[in-house]
């Protein structure tokens, strides 16, 4: 008999434990299946949300793209718009839009007694004030534009005001109404009729993208125009600024720079200062690029040199991440074959770290074009109404950007602003959604395995 065949076989007690598990086996189990649940629950709450938070932001968001307007025939009075007859655009430029919002009013008066609609219960006062203030500009710039429409009658579209605008989409009330020295329950009563002759309708707002800012009595034709266009010159100075300068220094900390006391010094300095709030960065650029340098408060160049400041470090930070994940045999092959330094960097390290310095600086980007805190302290919070000229002189222009113009609207006391800051977040997610996508699309175009 062997030493094996003289051990004891397992019981069969013994066996049937192995299949069936121990107390531990089946404690370790049960633990992995509730950091599994706690898993989802985290993810399904994360999305939720998510989900809830843009929700609101399109609920709240979306009728900003949508305003009351009314459409009905204009007679333009040569009495009024031209007294002396002759045509002239320098003459009839000094007719105010006061005398513009009479022909406005009789016109609308005119529109109503036409269509058979009775207006007991409403002024004519106050049927022109259901009209937007910024109606008589409008139709003034028509008519100096072409002085041929003067004693012609023409149909013209101009928003409601505000109050209107606000009853079609719920804010406004009968109820609210009755406390509302801007608005009247008959006004709403007569804007109803409006509606059902076809005068007054709810449509595309497509001036919300082009217009400007506009005060607190005309909410109704506020319009992201002047911010979208100082967004983009902002990013595209931050992009000038940062990506030469930024892909550079990361070329020559990872690959040129000697391994000393000095480099590990500026290693540690730019990883801190991609931590440091950015609204740091706005006193700094308040007191360098304004009080020191003198640039002028409220442009694009100044708010581009802070969001450089800030966006700098970070785009360092993924340039060297992506020139460091180049395999080292690369480097050493060119090398080998009699390459220089310079050649190896340049024709074979940094195209195949190129995708991930496109993202890195894209995503940088993104970033830099939610920031606030900066912007407000060099002054671009302040109400800009006109156009920023072309490049390059009007990198240097008044202008604001889209989450400041969010910003000022939500701290403004008119709901209707408040339905435009929601409107204006929905344009800056498209702007953050296309600069995304577009760094994955370039990061397969140009990804390189080996």
């Amino acid at each position: 008999m062997t030493d094996i065949s003289a051990q004891p076989m397992p019981s069969q007690s013994a066996a049937a434990s192995i299949m069936v598990g121990s107390k531990g086996m089946k404690k370790r189990h049960a633990a992995e299946a509730r950091f599994k649940a706690y898993g989802v629950v985290a993810i399904v709450f994360s999305l939720g949300v998510l989900a809830f938070m843009l929700f609101t932001i399109f609920s709240d968001g979306i009728s900003a793209f949508r305003q009351a307007q009314l459409t009905f025939p204009v007679t333009i009075d040569a009495a009024v718009v031209d007294p002396t007859g002759t045509r002239d655009r320098d003459t009839m430029a000094k007719v105010t839009t006061f005398s513009y919002a009479k022909v406005l009013n009789n016109s609308i008066v005119a529109a109503l007694l036409a269509k058979g609609i009775p207006q007991e219960k409403v002024s004519d006062k106050e049927l022109g004030e259901m009209v937007s203030k910024s109606a008589p500009a409008q139709v003034r710039n028509m008519v100096l534009a072409d002085p041929s429409l003067v004693g012609e009658t023409v149909t013209i579209s101009v928003f409601a005001n505000g109050r209107i605008d606000g009853y079609f989409k719920g804010r406004v009330t009968r109820d609210t109404a009755s406390r509302d020295s801007n608005v009247s329950p008959a006004q709403l009563d007569l804007a109803d009729t409006l509606r059902d002759a076809g005068i007054l309708s709810l449509g595309w707002n497509s001036r919300f993208l082009t217009n400007s800012d506009s005060s607190d009595l005309r909410p109704e034709t506020a319009g992201l125009g002047v911010a979208i266009l100082g967004s983009l010159y902002l990013m595209f100075l931050v992009l000038v600024i940062c990506v030469p300068i930024g892909v550079a220094a990361s070329i020559y900390l990872e690959e040129f720079a000697p391994k000393n006391r000095w480099t590990d010094i500026i290693e540690v300095n730019i990883s801190n200062l991609a931590a440091v709030p950015s609204i740091v960065f706005g006193i700094l650029g308040l007191a360098l690029f304004i009080n020191f340098a003198g640039l002028p408060q409220s442009s694009a160049m100044v708010g581009a040199l802070v969001i450089s400041l800030m966006t700098l470090p970070t785009i360092i930070i993924a340039s060297r991440s992506s020139i460091r994940a180049v395999p080292p045999s690369i480097r050493d092959a060119a090398l080998g074959v009699g390459a220089s330094k310079m050649q190896t960097v340049f024709h074979h390290v940094l195209p195949l770290a190129a995708p991930g310095i496109l993202t890195g600086t894209i995503l940088g980007l993104a970033s830099a074009l939610g920031e606030t805190a900066p912007l407000l302290l060099i002054g671009m919070v302040a109400f800009v109404d006109n156009y920023p000229g072309a490049p390059i002189a009007g990198f240097f222009d008044p202008a604001t950007a889209l989450p400041v113009q969010v910003y000022s609207w939500a701290s403004r006391s008119d709901p209707a602003f408040l339905e435009r800051s929601s409107g204006a977040i929905i344009v800056l997610l498209v702007f953050l959604v296309i600069m995304n996508v577009t760094a994955i699309i370039l990061r397969r175009k140009f990804e390189r395995r080996w």
